[in-house]
């Protein structure tokens, strides 16, 4: 119940062959290393947000060379690996799928997942961003059942959804894995924050490899990719630097967090909210 996890933190461009071989190596150096399963981040190997730009480089699934050359490396290597995420054209001319990619050591995808929660947000100081504009939400929470864990699938801004995690857990997710460009903003405010609730609400591994450092794009994330145990501890951080972060983690530790605090046990679903007193004036504290 024991093996090895390595994160592979990047600073993805514009440039796809670029941004694979960067992936490749880095999840070769990670196979050295010793690990078993490796993740890559969010948009492993595309960051940016012209959508004209994205639009003329992206193919429909069956046509996406980079997902090809990942099936081939996973399987040179024996390895499980979770590509963070890719574009993925599903409506042509008009949205993709941000669509994540768990691979077999044989070289086939055991699942995959359409991200549900959509980054549509103003951070102020003229940072906004419109994911909805080129990518069609998900509908469907994946758990994919595997010979060394049960993983249940995210991308990013999912995290801040707490019912999602949930959800997986009581399906019987160990390893909830979190693919992610944080934005350097929000992951100095929320990052560790928010991926420690996860773990400790759900008693599961949490494993967030990310994006890092300043984009071709004009973009900033946050990086310090992180495998968080299951009673809330940070096992591993990759910091803002590119690289592979390697963590040996027992899945023996999630049966143990969930035996000493069996919330998932104990959850309840409350229909009915009781609505009291007189809501405040519009403008009022």
């Amino acid at each position: 119940m024991t093996f090895t996890v390595g994160l592979v933190q990047m600073t993805s461009t514009r440039n796809m062959a670029d941004n694979v071989a960067t992936a490749s190596a880095y999840i070769r150096e990670a196979a050295a290393g010793g690990a078993d399963f490796i993740a890559t981040p969010e948009m492993t190997t595309l960051m940016d947000r012209d959508r004209a730009g994205v639009m003329a480089k992206v193919k429909r699934q069956e046509d996406d060379e980079c997902l090809t050359v990942f099936r081939a490396l996973a399987k040179e290597l024996g390895i499980t690996l979770l590509i963070g995420s890719l574009p993925i054209l599903v409506e042509k001319g008009q949205r993709l799928a941000n669509r994540s990619f768990l691979i077999g050591p044989d070289g086939e995808i055991i699942a995959q997942y359409d991200k549900v929660h959509l980054f549509d947000v103003a951070l102020g100081s003229g940072e906004s961003y419109r994911e909805s504009q080129t990518y069609k939400a998900g509908d469907k929470a994946v758990i994919a059942h595997t010979d060394m864990a049960s993983i249940g699938l995210s991308i990013c801004y999912d995290v801040r959804f707490a019912a999602l995690y949930r959800t997986l857990a009581n399906a019987g997710a160990q390893i909830l894995v979190v693919p992610a460009a944080f934005t350097q903003v929000t992951g100095e405010a929320h990052w560790h924050v928010l991926l420690r609730a996860r773990a400790i609400e759900t008693g599961a591994y949490v494993v967030a490899p990310a994006q890092t450092g300043h984009h071709e794009d004009g973009r900033k994330t946050y990086g310090h990719s992180l495998i968080v145990g299951p009673w809330g501890e940070i096992v591993a951080d990759g910091g803002r630097a590119c690289g592979v972060t390697l963590a040996t983690i027992d899945l023996s530790e999630v049966q143990k967090a969930r035996k000493r605090i069996p919330a998932l046990d104990h959850g309840r679903t409350l229909l009915d909210v009781v609505s009291v007193g007189t809501r405040p004036r519009t403008g009022s504290i």
